[in-house]
């Protein structure tokens, strides 16, 4: 098997020397680890296993006509409304988030609602549910002391619990805490360029965490790095391997799991020097509990348990592949690929400064035009750069 697991700078001696400015730079974990609050975050799988079970075992889901419901708004408290559904003797209380759906579906501006009087919104809602040409909803509700409407969808609404996410993960990663070769990622050193595997976990370094809206988890395989070939210095390329995934049960988002390759994760929880970047996503259509079973589950599991050898080879194939030997070969290779007179000057530029030479593989350039999509400030742009950048990588391996 043509890949190394180096010892010298392996995680038995607390760390090892990455080179991220390399890859892609990735910042969908920092952002929820930046806007995660303490009691949304949680130190072990395990326990937040427990609490997203816990929560859809006192849930109930059914669906019910959207003209049966009453809006009822108290005297006692004029700023709260509450729902009456069909079959039901007490009212529900409507979270943030299902007010807005709730809105959504009867066609009513859910930000004007709540600035009124509760009495004037109840009477504007319950003018939309009667109306509502769609007949019917479904609703999901959770009693923990009182019952709270979470979710208000379409009666086609495919619901994955949260907590079937969590479960899928364990099963291939056990506590997330180094029990398994998966775990918490550790963190980059900056001043070192040096990669510890080896941090405790805590509120402020975890990357478990879940919402009365979703549960998001990222782990890595941080243990055991994976050379693939060697940098302009002569020391080790290393990887490890990532992935994240989110869901959510009451349709603020879709399900999702992202799977990658990755050189470093810094302590704000940016991922850096990714590659081989690949995504699923389910949307929580009326199949959806189907489609997870039958594709994000197994996919997962793959991805565990496969082999890097393929990224390997392919990053190896990609650095043997040489493609430009003259400056006239290098403006000409990448202005045939889409890039303006302006960019390709500073990819070459970028691998110049980097490597000390003008890129001459396929993976040289890849590795430039990366450089070049981390500095476009709109999304877009740098998605396109990115996916650029990848067709090349993907046809070199």
């Amino acid at each position: 098997m043509d890949m190394q697991f180096p010892e010298a700078c392996g995680a038995a001696s607390g760390g090892y020397m990455v080179d991220v400015t390399r890859g892609e730079r990735v910042g969908r974990v920092s952002s929820e680890w930046f806007s995660r609050p303490d009691d949304q975050r949680f130190l072990s799988l395990a326990d937040l296993a427990q609490t997203v079970r816990d929560r859809s075992e006192r849930s109930r889901t059914r669906v019910v006509e959207s003209e049966l419901i009453h809006v009822e708004a108290s005297r006692s408290h004029p700023e709260r409304l509450g729902l009456i559904l069909p079959g039901a003797d007490t009212p529900v209380a409507p979270t943030h988030w299902s007010f807005g759906q709730l809105a959504s579906l009867i066609g009513a501006p859910a930000a004007y609602l709540r600035q009124l009087p509760a009495a004037l919104a109840g009477i504007n809602m319950q003018y939309g549910l009667s109306s509502h040409r769609a007949e019917q909803i479904k609703t999901f509700e959770t009693e923990d002391g009182r019952v709270e409407l979470r979710a208000v969808t379409g009666p086609d609404y495919g619901r994955i619990h949260d907590y079937e996410l969590v479960e899928a993960i364990q099963r291939i990663a056990g506590n997330g805490t180094g029990d398994t070769r998966w775990k918490v990622p550790g963190v980059l050193d900056w001043s070192s360029g040096t990669y510890n595997p080896h941090v405790d976990i805590s509120k402020d370094t975890t990357t478990l965490y879940a919402s009365d809206r979703d549960v998001f988890v990222f782990l890595v395989d941080d243990l055991n790095p994976i050379e693939a070939g060697r940098l302009p210095d002569g020391s080790p390329d290393l990887f490890f391997r990532g992935f994240y995934a989110w869901n959510s049960e009451v349709g603020s988002k879709t399900l999702g799991i992202a799977s990658f390759y990755l050189r470093a994760v810094c302590q704000n929880r940016m991922l850096w020097g990714v590659e081989d970047f690949e995504e699923i996503a389910i949307r929580h259509s009326k199949y959806a509990a189907s489609r997870f079973a039958h594709e994000a589950a197994p996919a997962l599991l793959n991805f565990a348990n496969s082999s890097p050898v393929p990224f390997v080879n392919g990053i190896k194939a990609a650095r043997a592949r040489i493609v430009a030997k003259t400056d006239e070969d290098r403006t000409d290779f990448l202005r045939r690929r889409g890039f303006s007179k302006a960019e390709t000057g500073k990819i070459i530029d970028t691998v110049l400064a980097e490597e000390g030479r003008p890129p001459e593989s396929i993976f040289d350039f890849v590795q430039g035009i990366t450089a070049l999509a981390r500095t476009k400030p709109h999304q877009d742009a740098r998605l396109d750069m990115e996916a650029k950048a990848k067709k090349l990588l993907d046809r070199a391996s």
